[in-house]
């Protein structure tokens, strides 16, 4: 019951109209939740981050992400229909480092910021994006296609307003959250995302925001609309299994500079010791008996191909 009270407090950033200002959360306010708790659980070679200290956790279930992606056992379905994304700039409100990873939080009282469409019965409104990174490139993707990691991965979390009246009544219950996953890799600069990563320096400790308005979030999606979909949870503490996973095929690319960016935020208050925010992701969970579904087909990444029929003079009478 502690955790779920907690859940239900959420701060409100003042309206602050300078561009970047920074506001530290006063230690005598009750803590800042984070408002999908895909935050952090371990890293691969640590103990676990206090977040999933002293929680009565709920046992986990046979729908858990993030999985391992397979395309020879991804099934394609023609009944899924293309995603429709439409967001509202002006919706955006403020990035905020959360002690776990940083958030870019909108305003969802109505359907300004919706998605609908793919594998969705009704609209679901954007809450907010983040990101799930390593401390190199060589990892820092939650979910992996055939075993490969991404150096980061980022979550677009949307919750449905049809079927309930708050984000944190929806997180709790069976697909009550859409969330797409994007990942990134290493390529070129992207000109979109600099504009997070140049507010890093105002949100370097944990429990510090920044306004940062009129933000589209589409610009930090790929072009290719061809995805993955499948039931799964919530990545951090309390492991609901109420989310609808949508995964792009197609990765972002981001230059290795901005991803070192990433990595110069901090898990830590100002003036504790210092711990770099790296390796934010949770481990593989096993798929159990649940299908991954495609909008696409993809024999051809198998490389399966019909083999060449024989001349008419080479068939045998």
């Amino acid at each position: 019951m502690v955790v779920m009270n907690h859940l239900r407090v959420i701060l409100q950033a003042p309206p602050y109209r300078s561009p970047w200002r920074r506001f530290q959360v006063p230690r005598s306010m009750p803590v800042r939740p984070c408002s999908l708790y895909t935050c952090t659980y371990r890293t691969r070679n640590r103990a676990s981050p206090p977040l999933w200290e002293n929680l009565d956790l709920v046992p986990a279930g046979d729908r858990q992400s993030p999985i391992n992606i397979r395309w020879r056992d991804s099934v394609y379905d023609p009944a899924l229909k293309p995603l429709t994304i439409s967001y509202d700039p002006a919706t955006c409100l403020h990035i905020w480092n959360n002690g776990y990873s940083f958030l870019v939080e909108f305003e969802d009282s109505t359907d300004k910021s919706v998605i609908e469409g793919g594998p969705l019965e009704h609209h679901y409104r954007l809450k907010q994006f983040h990101f799930h990174w390593g401390a190199i490139d060589a990892w820092g993707s939650e979910h992996t296609v055939d075993s490969k990691c991404y150096p980061a991965e980022l979550h677009l979390v949307h919750w449905n307003a049809v079927k309930f009246a708050s984000f944190e009544d929806a997180a709790l219950e069976e697909n009550g959250l859409a969330v797409i996953g994007v990942f990134l890799k290493l390529g070129q600069h992207h000109k979109e995302l600099q504009k997070l990563v140049d507010t890093f320096p105002s949100i370097k400790h944990k429990d510090t925001l920044v306004q940062f308005g009129s933000f589209n979030p589409s610009c930090l999606m790929p072009t290719c609309p061809d995805y993955w979909t499948y039931s799964g949870s919530l990545t951090t503490p309390p492991l609901s299994e109420s989310v609808i996973w949508i995964i792009k095929k197609q990765p972002i690319e981001v230059d290795h500079e901005q991803l070192e960016q990433f990595r110069t935020l901090l898990f830590t208050s100002e003036g504790e010791k210092e711990k770099r925010m790296v390796d934010n992701f949770r481990p593989l969970q096993p798929l159990m008996n649940r299908t991954v579904r495609s909008s696409f087909r993809h024999d051809y990444v198998l490389n399966i191909q019909a083999k060449p029929k024989p001349a008419a003079s080479q068939v045998t009478p």
